[in-house]
C-alpha cells in the first residue's frame, strides 16, 4: 500500500534512459540545496538584524516601545498570512520568481527603514515616522514569508528519487539550518558594526539588505522544477501517463499537457492530516514561541541578572539547531515515522516542562543549561521537521500524486496556520504571569504540548499499526 514516504521510483532496474535523466537530478540537487538554503538564511539574517539594535532604535532614533511592540504585531500578523499566500503563489507561478521577489522586497524594505533613520523621519514628525516605519515593515513581513514555503517546494521538486525519499528527515532536518545560521550571523554581524564607534548602526540594516537582494539575482538562475530541463521524475511520469489517458479516451485527438494545475487551499486540507499537523504545529510553535521569548524575563525574575539570563537562555536556541537533524535522522531510521518520533520528543518535553512547574525556582545555573539544551533539541526538532519533511511527506501523498503543484501550497497552510495560532495563544502569557504566577505558564504549555501531540495521535496510531499490506496472487503461467 502507497504512502506518504513510498518512493517515487519503485522499479531497481531502470532503463539507461532512466539512469540519464537520475544522474542529471542528482547532479543539480547540490545547488538547489545552495541556493534555497542561502535564500531562508538570508530572510533570517534581515529578520533578526532588526532586534540586533532595538536599543539604537529606541535611544539613537526615538523609536517609542510601544512602536517597537507594533513593529513586531505587524510584521507577526503579516508573515503569518503571507505565508498562506505564499505557498499558493510559489504553486501557481514561477517559484523562483516567487522567491527572488521575496528578497528583492525585503532588502528594499530595510533600505527603506535606513532612510528613515538617516532622514530622522521619528524626529521632524511622530505620526509620519510611525506611519512609514509601520507601513514598511506591513510589505516586510509578507516579503519573509516567501522563503518558507516555497524554498521547501523547490526542494521537494528536486529531492524526490528514492534515496533523498528515504533520507528526506535528515536532508531536511540539514537545510532548516538556515534560520540559525541566518539568525547567528546577523548578531555577529551587527555586533562588529556596534563595535566600531565610527560605523553608524544603521549599517547593520544596509549590509542584509545588499546581502538579500544580491541573493535574489543569484535566485533567478535557480531551476525550479526538473522537469523544465526535460528531466523525467516518477511525478513527471505519472502526469504523461495521465494525459494518455486522457488523450485515448477523447479518440486520439491531442491533448496540450500543460503540466500540473495546483491545488486549492480545500483540496490541501482534504489531503489526509494536513488540518491536524497545522493545528497542531501551532501548539508546538506557541510552546517555541513562549520559551523564546519570555525565557530571559523568566530567569530575570528567578534572581538571575541580565547577562546571566541572556546567556542561559541562549542555551534553548543553540539546542534547536541538531534538533531538526537529530528528529529528521531518526525518523528516517524507523521508516519514515516522523509522527511517532515527534510524539515520543514532546512527550519528553512535558516531562521538562512539569520540572519547570514544581521546581523552577530551586533550579541552579548548572542544573538549567543542560535542561534548556535539550529542551531547544524536543522543541526544535519537531517544529523544523514539521514544515520541510512532514509538509513533503504530506505533499507526496497517492492523492496528489502526480502533481508537484502541492508541497508550496501545504508548508503554507501547516506554517500559516501555526504563526496565526501561536501569536493568538502568546496573549495568554502576560495575564497568565500576572495573575497566577509562572507556575501556570509551565502548566498551560504542558497543556498545550500535549494537545499538539493528541492531534496526532491518529496517524501516531497508523505508524505504530499500519493496516496489513494485500499481496497481489501471483500470475501462474502455462
Amino acid at each position: 500500500m502507497a504512502t506518504e514516504t513510498t518512493p517515487l521510483t519503485k522499479d531497481p532496474k531502470k532503463s539507461a534512459e532512466d539512469e540519464e535523466h537520475l544522474q542529471r537530478l542528482k547532479a543539480y540537487q547540490w545547488y538547489a540545496f545552495f541556493v534555497t538554503f542561502g535564500g531562508y538564511f538570508m530572510a533570517h539574517f534581515s529578520r533578526k538584524c532588526y532586534s540586533t539594535v532595538k536599543k539604537e532604535l529606541k535611544e539613537v532614533a526615538g523609536y517609542s516601545p510601544l512602536l517597537l511592540s507594533e513593529m513586531d504585531t505587524t510584521f507577526m500578523g503579516t508573515y503569518a498570512i503571507g505565508n498562506i499566500i505564499s505557498g499558493k503563489l510559489g504553486d501557481t507561478i514561477r517559484p523562483t520568481t516567487v522567491l527572488s521577489i521575496g528578497l528583492f522586497g525585503s532588502g528594499v524594505c530595510l533600505l527603506l527603514m535606513a532612510l528613515d533613520l538617516w532622514a530622522g523621519f521619528e524626529k521632524i514628525n511622530v505620526t509620519l515616522g510611525n506611519v512609514f516605519i509601520l507601513s514598511v515593515y506591513f510589505l516586510f513581513g509578507f516579503f519573509q514569508s516567501t522563503g518558507g514555503p516555497v524554498g521547501t517546494a523547490v526542494m521537494g521538486n528536486w529531492f524526490c528519487d528514492p534515496e533523498s525519499v528515504k533520507k528526506r528527515g535528515l536532508i531536511f532536518g540539514l537545510w532548516t539550518c538556515h534560520q540559525y545560521c541566518g539568525d547567528i550571523t546577523a548578531q555577529l554581524v551587527s555586533a562588529l558594526i556596534l563595535s566600531m564607534p565610527s560605523v553608524s548602526y544603521v549599517w547593520a540594516l544596509v549590509i542584509p539588505a545588499i546581502c538579500n537582494i544580491g541573493w535574489g539575482v543569484l535566485t533567478l538562475t535557480l531551476i525550479p522544477d526538473p522537469a523544465e530541463v526535460g528531466i523525467v521524475t516518477e511525478e513527471v511520469r505519472i502526469r504523461l501517463e495521465k494525459l494518455a489517458a486522457k488523450r485515448a479516451e477523447a479518440g486520439g485527438e491531442d491533448t496540450e499537457d500543460t503540466g500540473p494545475a495546483p491545488i486549492s487551499y480545500a483540496d490541501a486540507f482534504r489531503i489526509p492530516m494536513v488540518a491536524q499537523y497545522a493545528v497542531a504545529f501551532g501548539f508546538f510553535k506557541l510552546t517555541n514561541y513562549c520559551l523564546f521569548f519570555w525565557l530571559p524575563y523568566f530567569l530575570e525574575n528567578a534572581g538571575f541578572d541580565n547577562v546571566q539570563a541572556n546567556i542561559i537562555a541562549s542555551l534553548y536556541s543553540f539546542g534547536m539547531m541538531p534538533g531538526g537533524i537529530i528528529v529528521g535522522y531518526v525518523s528516517d531510521f524507523f521508516g519514515g515515522r516522523r509522527a511517532t518520533v515527534i510524539g515520543v520528543f514532546m512527550s519528553c518535553l512535558v516531562v521538562f516542562l512539569a520540572i519547570f512547574a514544581f521546581e523552577s525556582e530551586k533550579l541552579g545555573v548548572y542544573t538549567l543549561l543542560p535542561m534548556l539544551a535539550l529542551m531547544g533539541i524536543l522543541v526544535g526538532g519537531p517544529n523544523n521537521i514539521i514544515t520541510s519533511a512532514v509538509a513533503a511527506d504530506l505533499a507526496s501523498h497517492p492523492s496528489v500524486k502526480g502533481n508537484n503543484k502541492s508541497l508550496g501550497t501545504v508548508t503554507g497552510l501547516i506554517n500559516g496556520t501555526g504563526s496565526i495560532t501561536a501569536s493568538i495563544g502568546l496573549l495568554a502569557i502576560g495575564p497568565l504571569t500576572d495573575k497566577f504566577g509562572w507556575w501556570a505558564v509551565w502548566a498551560y504549555l504542558i497543556f498545550c504540548t500535549l494537545t499538539g501531540t493528541l492531534l496526532m495521535s491518529t496517524k501516531i496510531y497508523a505508524e505504530l499499526f499500519p493496516p496489513p499490506v494485500e499481496e497481489e496472487p501471483e500470475k501462474v503461467t502455462v
